[in-house]
């Protein structure tokens, strides 16, 4: 079984692309966090362990004791949670495009959370594009980048505005030693959210943890390369 989470924002649509090779290999859970993709949203602000503990209860729910679990940026972080609070529950992770400290800052993503809140998600649906994909993805493939911002202007605000209140609060340098599972950290080049200094503090801090970084790619490195991040996922699986 592999666990598949999203960044914020998002919704479980944007693993898409990983969808044809994945299901040759695993069984597949996928889900929307809280106010993401028609999830509930309860009032926030929310936390990574009120996060985590959501997906604890969703593989209760189904009937899994173990999985391996891929998440990016929020679903990383969220992965990184889990990994070290319930080590016996993730076999093997693989965290993508993820700081482990709010990045740029905790007032940038407090800041963030009051406006969607005030206005909507649709206030920050021009600006972030660019702290997502590379200016030449977004020139080559306009639909695809019109598709993830569409999900983001459907988050619910609450629901977003509650995992942007998570992030803020997070601090994740002091568990990742706690984290046990075999794990693979894969970084976007030119990621400005999560850049690879960020992917290789979360390798160096986890025990025996390797670090991909994928060329030419962002933050949702998995959606504007999902070829190399694909085969990133599947080896790192395999071995």
């Amino acid at each position: 079984m592999l666990v598949l989470a999203n960044p914020i924002g998002t919704t479980m649509e944007v693993w898409d692309a990983q969808l044809p090779v994945l299901r040759r290999r695993f069984r597949l859970l996928r889900f929307n966090a809280r106010g993401h993709g028609g999830s509930a949203a309860p009032p926030g602000p929310y936390s990574l362990a009120e996060l985590g503990t959501d997906v604890l209860g969703l593989l209760n729910s189904s009937g899994i004791t173990s999985a391996a679990f891929c998440g990016v940026s929020l679903g990383g972080m969220t992965g990184l949670w889990l990994a070290a609070n319930a080590p016996d529950r993730i076999s093997s992770l693989v965290v993508c495009c993820t700081a482990i400290t709010p990045m740029p800052s905790r007032q940038s993503w407090l800041e963030r959370a009051a406006l969607v809140r005030a206005e909507g998600t649709k206030a920050i649906s021009d600006a972030t594009p660019a702290r997502w994909f590379t200016p030449a993805f977004i020139a080559r493939e306009p639909a695809a980048v019109a598709s993830v911002v569409n999900q983001l202007v459907h988050c619910d605000p609450d629901g977003y505005a509650g995992c942007a209140e998570a992030i803020a609060d997070m601090d994740l340098r002091p568990v990742l030693s706690a984290v046990k599972a075999p794990t693979l950290v894969v970084s976007g080049e030119q990621d400005p959210a999560a850049p690879p200094w960020q992917g290789a503090l979360t390798a160096r801090g986890i025990p025996g943890a390797q670090l991909r970084v994928i060329r030419g790619t962002s933050h949702l490195a998995h959606y504007e390369t999902p070829g190399p991040v694909t085969d990133a996922i599947t080896r790192h699986l395999a071995s």
